[in-house]
C-alpha cells in the first residue's frame, strides 16, 4: 500500500491584533520623539547652563561658564572704592578696597551653576534638570576677600586696645601702707565678633542692587574686663576709691631741690589718716634737717631767699593742700607764702599754695569722711612733676573751688646788688628773685546732695619782691 505524500506548504504568520499593533507603534514614534529631543536638547546646552538655574536670583540658564564669569567680574569691579574704616575711641584703622579685594567668585559660581544636571549619575541628572526646569534651583554666589589683612589690622588695633585688669594691692605693716594698688577693669577687643560684623557690613553692601559705596566704618567691640580682687574687697579701712588729687610742676628746681621734694613725698605716702583724725603735714614729716637725708637748697627765711636744709618742702604742702581741697575736706590750718613762688604758678593761678616751717607754720586738715583715707605720694622727676592722690571712701560730697582772683599788684623793687668779698672780682651770682606783689582770694565750698556741708575763703597776700645779686669784690 503506497502511501501519499503531504505538500509542502509555508506556514502562515499569525495576524496581530489591531489594538496591539497601534500601541506599539505609538510607542515607537514616541521613544524616537523622545531620544530625539533629548539628543537636540542636550546638543543645544552642550556648552551651557541648564534652563531654571539661578544664582542670588537671577536666571543664567543658556548662559555659558564666561557669560556668568563676565557677569559677577563686572558687578565686582565697583568694589574697589570700597573703604573699611575700623575703630574704637582714638584708635583707627583704615583699608581700602583695592587692598581687601573684595568681589564674587565669578568661576565657582559658573562651575556650579554647570554642574547642575552633570553630576554624572543618570537618575540624579533626570532629577536636576527636570527641577530647574519646573520650579528653578537658585544657588548663592560667593564672596571672597583679603580676610588675613582684616586679621592683621585687627591683630595690631587689639595691642592698642587690649588693657588686662588690675587686682588690687593693700598691704599694712607698722601703722603704714607699704603696698597699695587699686584695682582697674581692663578691656579687650572681641575678635571673633568684629569679623563678624565686618562680613555682615561687606555682605550687605555687596548685596544692593546699587551699593553705596560711602566709607564703612566699624564700631569695635570692645568687653570690660573685671579683675579679679577688688578695691573693694581689698581691705577693711575703707579705702575703695580715689576722693581727690592735687599736683604741681617744680621745672627749673636744682638737684638738691628735687632730693629734697621726692624725699619729703616718700614719707608722706602710705599714710593712713583715721575717721575723725586731724592730719599735720609737719608731725608726719618729722623733723627736716641734714641728719635726716634733706639737702641745701633755697628757702624763705627772716625776709630772704637762702640756702637751707629742706628746700622744695613746700612743694610738698602745696600740692597736698589742693589734693585736700579737691577731695573736700576741712581744711583746719594753711598759711601763704611771704611772695608769689614761680614754681607754683607753673601749672596754677597764684593763691593755691601753702607753706610750712616747723613749729610755727603747719598744713592741717581734717578726715570728716567715716572712713580711713590713705594718702598716696608721686614724684616724677623726669617731667618734674608731684601728685598726690587722697584714697578713701565717697560720702557723695563735691568740692567747688572758684577761680583765684588777683588784685593789688603790686610791682617788685628794683634790683639789689651787694659788694661780696667773699666771691672773685667781676662775678655776679643772683640769690633772690623778683615777683610781683599781689592780694588773691579764691572761695571753697563743699555741697552734699545739693546742701553745703561747709565754706571757707581763702586769702593770700603776697609781698612785693626784688631780686638780689651778690657782686664780687675780692681781687
Amino acid at each position: 500500500m503506497v502511501k501519499e505524500k503531504k505538500s509542502l506548504k509555508p506556514k502562515k504568520l499569525p495576524k496581530w491584533p489591531f489594538f496591539i499593533l497601534i500601541p506599539f507603534a505609538t510607542l515607537v514614534i514616541f521613544l524616537t520623539f523622545l531620544i530625539t529631543f533629548i539628543y537636540s536638547f542636550e546638543k543645544r546646552y552642550q556648552q551651557k547652563i541648564y534652563p531654571g538655574v539661578r544664582i542670588d536670583g537671577i536666571l543664567f540658564g543658556e548662559k555659558t561658564v564666561q557669560d556668568v564669569e563676565k557677569y559677577f567680574n563686572n558687578k565686582s569691579q565697583p568694589f574697589n572704592k570700597l573703604q573699611l574704616i575700623l575703630n574704637f575711641e582714638d584708635k583707627i584703622a583704615t583699608i581700602s578696597g583695592s587692598d581687601l579685594g573684595v568681589s564674587f567668585d565669578g568661576k565657582l559660581s559658573s562651575i556650579q551653576a554647570f554642574s547642575i544636571g552633570r553630576s554624572g549619575n543618570f537618575l540624579s541628572d533626570i532629577y536636576q534638570k527636570w527641577r530647574a526646569a519646573t520650579t528653578g534651583i537658585n544657588l548663592s554666589s560667593v564672596l571672597k576677600m583679603n580676610t588675613n589683612l582684616i586679621d592683621d589690622n585687627l591683630a595690631l588695633l587689639s595691642q592698642s586696645i587690649d588693657i588686662p585688669s588690675q587686682d588690687a594691692l593693700f598691704q599694712f605693716e607698722y601703722g603704714k601702707v607699704t603696698l597699695f594698688r587699686i584695682s582697674k577693669p581692663g578691656q579687650k577687643l572681641n575678635t571673633p565678633k568684629a569679623k563678624e560684623m565686618i562680613n555682615s557690613l561687606i555682605t550687605a553692601v555687596t548685596r544692593q542692587d546699587n551699593p553705596d559705596l560711602q566709607p564703612l566704618v566699624i564700631s569695635l567691640p570692645v568687653e570690660i574686663i573685671q579683675p579679679r580682687i577688688t578695691t573693694e574687697n581689698s581691705n577693711n579701712l575703707g579705702v575703695r576709691e580715689l576722693l581727690g588729687r592735687g599736683s604741681s610742676k617744680f621745672a627749673g628746681s636744682i638737684p638738691g631741690r628735687i632730693h629734697n621734694i621726692e624725699l619729703a613725698a616718700s614719707r608722706l605716702n602710705g599714710r593712713l589718716i583715721p575717721p575723725g583724725g586731724i592730719f599735720s603735714f609737719n608731725d608726719a614729716l618729722g623733723d627736716v634737717s641734714a641728719s635726716t637725708g634733706f639737702q641745701p637748697a633755697y628757702i624763705i627765711k627772716e625776709g630772704r631767699t637762702v640756702l637751707g636744709d629742706g628746700g622744695g618742702v613746700c612743694q610738698v604742702s602745696t600740692t597736698l593742700f589742693r589734693a585736700a581741697l579737691y577731695s573736700g575736706l576741712p581744711i583746719i590750718e594753711r598759711n601763704a607764702h611771704a611772695y608769689r613762688v614761680s614754681y607754683y604758678e607753673q601749672d596754677s593761678l597764684p593763691g593755691l599754695d601753702a607753706t610750712v616751717f616747723a613749729p610755727g607754720y603747719d598744713l592741717k586738715f581734717k578726715n570728716d569722711t567715716g572712713n580711713y583715707i590713705l594718702i598716696q605720694a608721686k614724684t616724677d622727676t623726669q617731667n618734674y612733676t608731684l601728685t598726690f592722690e587722697l584714697f578713701g571712701t565717697s560720702d557723695g560730697r563735691k568740692a567747688e573751688i572758684t577761680k583765684p582772683v588777683i588784685y593789688s599788684q603790686t610791682p617788685p623793687p628794683a634790683d639789689l646788688y651787694q659788694d661780696d668779698p667773699t666771691l672773685p672780682k667781676g662775678t655776679v651770682k643772683q640769690v633772690d628773685w623778683k615777683a610781683w606783689g599781689a592780694k588773691v582770694n579764691f572761695d571753697y565750698k563743699v555741697t552734699r546732695n545739693g546742701d553745703t556741708i561747709f565754706q571757707k575763703s581763702f586769702f593770700s597776700n603776697f609781698a612785693p619782691w626784688q631780686a638780689v645779686y651778690l657782686r664780687g669784690t675780692k681781687e
